[in-house]
Order: C-alpha cells, then structure tokens, then sequence
C-alpha cells in the first residue's frame, strides 16, 4: 500500500467537495491529462456515473489521443475502478448492449473503439452508433422483435458510456461527449505507476464514498436545474456534469462551468476545422471582419482573398483551387447564394455580409456578432478605400438586409438599382464620405467590370495574373 494511494484520513461520510478533490488527485497522480479543465470534468464524469437514475441526460466521455501511448487506456483503468457498475468492454453487439442496461444502468467504457466505429468498419456497427447516440436521453428504447412471444421489445439504451480511441470518432457520438485529448507525456511530467492489485483498494473507497454520498442526494440531483454557460446539445451533455458541482458546493460549481466553457470551446473549433463547410463559413467571417466589414465583396475578390489563407484547403481544394461553382454550393445549405452586387459603376455577382450573417450566428456561436451589422435603411459605401478588399462594398453607417442587389454611385452614396432589384430606400440626403475615390479611381481599383479586381499590392490580378496598373 505505500507506493499507492493511502487509506488513511479517509472519512465514511466526506462532504461532496471533499470526495471530488480526492477523486479528481488520484486521477492526476496517475495520469497526465491535458488540462485543468480535462482533469475537473473527468472527475465530475465519474460522480455522475453513480447518479444516473437522477438524470436527464447521459453524458458520453470520448478520450481520444492522435497516438499509441498518450494514457487513454490508463485513464480507462482508473475510470474502471472509481464509476458505476462499469461493463468494459473493446466491443459489443447492440443485442449484447441493450441487454445489458435496465432500471439501474452500467457504465459503459469502450476501449479501442477505433476498432469499431474506424473508417474500415464503421458501415458494419450503425445500429451500435445509434443506441450509444439514443441513450444519451431517456426514452429512447431500441425495439426488437421477439419471436417467441411475437411481439415488439423495448430495451432501454439509456446509460453513461465511455469511448477512448485513437483518432476521431463519428460526429454524431463527440456532439453529445465531454471530449478529453489526451497527449503523450513530455520529459519531466511524471505519474506513478498503477497496478490494480496494490492501488485498486484505496480507489475502491474513494469510489464507495463517492457513490454513497451522490445516492443519498439522488432526489436533490433530480430535482436541480443548473444555470449553464453553454447552450443546446453542449448544454444537456454537461448539465449533469454541473448539477454534480453545484450539489458538491464549495469551489466546483464555478471549476465546472469554467471546464464547460473550456472544452466545449476546444470541441467546437475542432468541428470547425473538421467540416469543410464550418471551416469556410469562419474563414468568410474572417475575411469581412478583417476588411473593415464590407457590406459586399465581388466574388471573385472572396475566391481571391480565400485562396491566399495559409494552412486553408482552398487553395489546393482536391487538387486545384475553389472554384465560384463549388463555392456557391457549398453555402446553398445555408441559404446563402451569389447575386447582383454593384461597385462604384461595376457589376458583378459577390456575396453579401447581410446573408451570412445568420449562418454566422447559427453555426459559428462562439464568434456571432463579430461582423454582422445592425437593420438599417440606407448608409454610404465608400469602394477601395485603404486595408479593405477590392472588390468589396463598405457601409459606414447602418446596413440591411437589401434584396437584389447593391448599387454605389460614383460620390459613394447607395441608391436603388435601376432594375429595381436593389435597395429600397434611396441614397438621397445621405452625406458623402470624405475621401471616398471618384469613379475613375474606382474603375483602377477594381477592374474594367470584365476582368476581376486588383490584389490591393497593385501587383497582379485575374486567374491569369495580369499585371495592376492603378498603382
């Protein structure tokens, strides 16, 4: 026992409080995890587990690591020898599965799960995914038929589960998971070795003090609605993370929400770097914020400004640039599309910052409200102005959401399209932005109206490169 945890102090009726910071040290006595943040959820995951009765929401663990050796099978082991009637296991069928949870669940702790949901073989365990995704809430049997009493079975799928692979697991499973990434250990981190045999006793008491104090407040737990920093799905996987801080007291309610905030941060910024779609919709949100917001760019100036991201898959997309036709359909899911934008006396298809504002809003929460402008009527649009994108519309007062398409006059005042397709309310009595280029300084600036806009270094322009004269 003395190259283990001691027994010794440990009181048969800790506070809450208590029993986290006992639970939460011998886990990073253990194993090194990546955060403070990891090691306070992870803690709060485990005291869940013997609370799952009082629940509403069945949180998953995913632990993941980009290699071999980075402690997640560790981590395993220790969640193994503190949580709730663990069922471990490196794979299950569904029938095994559902059979396997009743009125008192297990706890589910799936190693190696690469093995089963990995690019090879991931067709081949659908149903497996879908009950680990059903029983993330209640009510969610999965039914089969029983043939010997000819007639439909309910098994229930509800149940806390732990998944560490190497990788990435499907989206589908780390939207509804507290994500933890491991990292292999550097010089000078040191854990202490674990072997069940010699250090499994002293967990097995801070687990059975765990569970006896989290089940003589089952009824408390039920009943809390904790005030959470996050929203939808984040906010069911982590409400009962929460409710377990907020029934412990002392310094955890405020250590979990700043993990919440945390790793939900971290899990979002990583499905926006793994989904095209997110990662352009940020990358356009990037763009117009850092051009002074323009109210419009031509087309072929966003392709131009996206192409030229470092370390972004557009300028080698498959293996050629972004194209306008891809472009355009990968924002048609959203509602976006190109129209009618007219520049100083160009016209051009382009994108408007009105119409990506509410994807912006929707799918990129943790940087809404960062470009997005507020309902107006009328403003004035200065083209070409110095640090902003060629090819792009500037409003500096309020901005709409104009249908149609955008019309600047050569003073910089919008006005309606002629077509009738443009802004609603005339320009009339707006005042002129001083500096804003003449006409002929725009036509410099952004083309001939048949060829695209200058780079802004006056150097080149066009896909065919053609050397900018405006400089």
């Amino acid at each position: 026992m003395s190259a283990g945890l001691s027994l010794a102090g440990l009181d048969s009726q800790p506070d809450g409080a208590a029993i986290l910071d006992e639970l939460r040290a011998a886990l990073t006595r253990y194993a090194v995890l990546p955060s403070p943040e990891a090691a306070d959820a992870l803690a709060l995951w485990i005291a869940a587990t013997h609370g799952q009765t009082a629940l509403e929401h069945a949180t998953r663990l995913c632990i993941l690591s980009p290699e071999k050796r980075c402690g997640k099978s560790r981590v395993v082991d220790l969640i193994e020898a503190t949580c709730h009637a663990p069922l471990v296991t490196v794979n299950i069928s569904p029938a095994a599965l559902v059979r396997s949870i009743g009125e008192h669940p297990p706890t589910l702790l799936l190693d190696e799960a690469d093995t089963v949901f990995g690019a090879k073989v991931k067709d081949a365990n659908e149903d497996l995914r879908g009950i680990l995704n059903a029983g993330h809430g209640r009510n969610r049997p999965y039914v089969r038929w029983d043939a010997a009493r000819r007639q439909p079975e309910e098994c229930a799928t509800f149940a806390m589960a732990a998944l560490a692979a190497i990788g990435e697991l499907p989206s589908t499973i780390t939207d509804r998971a507290v994500i933890v990434k491991m990292r292999r250990r550097a010089p000078g981190e040191e854990v202490a070795p674990f072997r069940s045999r010699r250090d499994g006793p002293a967990l097995a008491v801070i687990r059975d003090r765990l569970a006896g104090w989290v089940q003589s407040h089952l009824a408390e737990l039920a009943d809390l609605v904790p005030e959470m920093p996050v929203e939808d799905r984040a906010a069911d996987t982590w409400e009962s993370l929460v409710a377990i801080a907020d029934l412990a007291g002392g310094a955890w309610p405020a250590r979990a929400r700043a993990a919440c905030r945390v790793l939900v941060a971290a899990a979002e910024a990583d499905d926006s770097e793994a989904s095209l779609s997110l990662r352009l919709l940020s990358d356009l949100r990037d763009i117009f914020a850092a051009n002074s917001s323009p109210a419009a760019l031509f087309g072929d100036a966003l392709l131009a400004q996206l192409r030229n991201i470092e370390a972004a898959p557009w300028g080698d997309f498959f293996g050629r640039q972004l194209t306008a036709r891809e472009l355009s359909r990968m924002l048609k899911p959203y509602g976006v599309g190109p129209v009618s934008v007219h520049i100083g006396e160009h016209y051009r298809k382009g994108y408007r910052r009105d119409d990506l504002a509410d994807p912006w809003a929707r799918y990129l929460p943790a940087l809404a409200g960062q470009v997005s402008g507020t309902s107006g009527t009328s403003g004035t649009v200065a083209a070409g102005l110095p640090g902003t994108v060629p090819g792009a519309a500037h409003l500096s007062g309020t901005s709409g959401t104009f249908p149609g398409s955008l019309t600047a006059g050569a003073g910089g005042a919008v006005s309606p399209d002629p077509s009738g397709t443009g802004l609603t309310s005339a320009g009339a009595g707006v005042p002129e932005v001083p500096g804003t280029p003449p006409a002929a300084s725009v036509v410099a600036l952004f083309g001939d109206g048949h060829q695209p806009g200058c780079d802004g270094r006056h150097e080149r322009y066009g896909p065919g490169g053609h050397p900018c004269t405006a400089g």
